[in-house]
């Protein structure tokens, strides 16, 4: 019983709904795992959207851990609570959602039992963090073809189909693509002053700090860290002919980007302007429609833990 003498004090927040609702089978076996570890837990339930904000927001400075267990979209809610409330606090990430990107990013197992084993005793990694205009995103901001059907899709059909849903809406949307007219202008990245600025119509663009996306690994490009306060980039060109459209799908599925119908690159920052108001999803959820838009990487804004 020595053990609980340390008395370190953690905030569990929980997405009852997340996924498939499994949290409620793994519950007590987490508290547990935690408590042995030396922590006194708090369990608060998430009862709407933007509740995990708040929580976290509002968390008490006693606290030294906040474990977080639900999909990428809570886990989204906590990072934004915790970046608006000023200070730091490391982050247990217990993945529970139905695609998990993140958690794969980070090596997280997908068994929970092993996910709390990492919270209570595995190592801080400190990670970026994004900004989008007021917003705050953990892993992704995204535009266009693919990106209504995330929250397009409603929860039951996510859960029952997975990736699935998201390849099954993609496709019946692409006899009617819609294309954007921007102008991007990227900053702090590997471009050359040259090409720092791109003019196109595209119809999608994805700015990323994650290794899959919609549980599709290698769609990000190679060499993605974590950390290194880089974001990647991806923005694909309107297609003018339906072997452009294969040429495009061809290249996401084998991950050979090319050139001629796709910009892909590495930025600390963009600006985007658009001739027209664009809808974007912020780590899975809506993140509203906007005709300008600033994307800042925060390096290593938040810790979490990690084998």
């Amino acid at each position: 019983m020595g053990n609980l003498q340390k008395n370190k004090k953690a905030l569990f927040i929980v997405n009852p709904y997340s996924g498939k609702g499994l949290i409620k089978n793994h519950i007590l076996e987490i508290i547990d795992i935690m408590v042995k570890a030396g922590y006194e837990m708090t369990v608060y339930t998430t009862q709407e959207r933007g509740d995990a904000i708040r929580a976290v927001k509002e968390r008490d400075a006693s606290y030294e851990l906040v474990v977080c267990s639900g999909g990428d979209g809570t886990l989204d809610e906590i990072v934004t609570g915790m970046l608006q409330s000023g200070f730091k606090t490391t982050i247990g990430y217990i993945p529970a959602g139905s695609t998990n990107d993140f958690a794969n990013s980070l090596k997280l197992p997908a068994s929970m039992k092993k996910a709390a084993e990492i919270v209570a005793g595995g190592e801080i990694f400190p990670c970026d963090a994004g900004l989008f205009n007021n917003d705050i995103f953990v892993y992704i901001a995204a535009f266009g073809l693919f990106t209504e059907v995330s929250y397009g899709t409603p929860q039951e059909m996510k859960n029952m189909l997975g990736h699935m849903a998201y390849i099954l809406e993609g496709v019946k949307h692409l006899q009617n693509i819609k294309s954007y007219h921007m102008k991007v202008v990227c900053r702090d990245g590997e471009l050359s002053p040259a090409e720092q600025t791109i003019e196109d119509d595209f119809i999608f663009g994805m700015v990323t700090n994650s290794l899959s996306v919609g549980g599709f690994k290698g769609i990000t490009g190679k060499n993605v860290l974590l950390n290194d306060g880089l974001f990647e980039v991806v923005f694909i060109k309107r297609p003018r002919n339906p072997m452009e459209l294969n040429a495009i799908l061809s290249a996401l599925v084998s991950e050979k980007f090319d050139t001629n119908l796709m910009y892909s690159f590495k930025a600390g920052g963009l600006y985007i302007e658009a001739q027209d108001e664009v809808a974007w999803t912020l780590d899975g959820e809506f993140g509203g429609k906007h005709r300008t838009v600033t994307l800042k990487n925060k390096q290593k804004a938040i810790d979490i833990m990690v084998k």
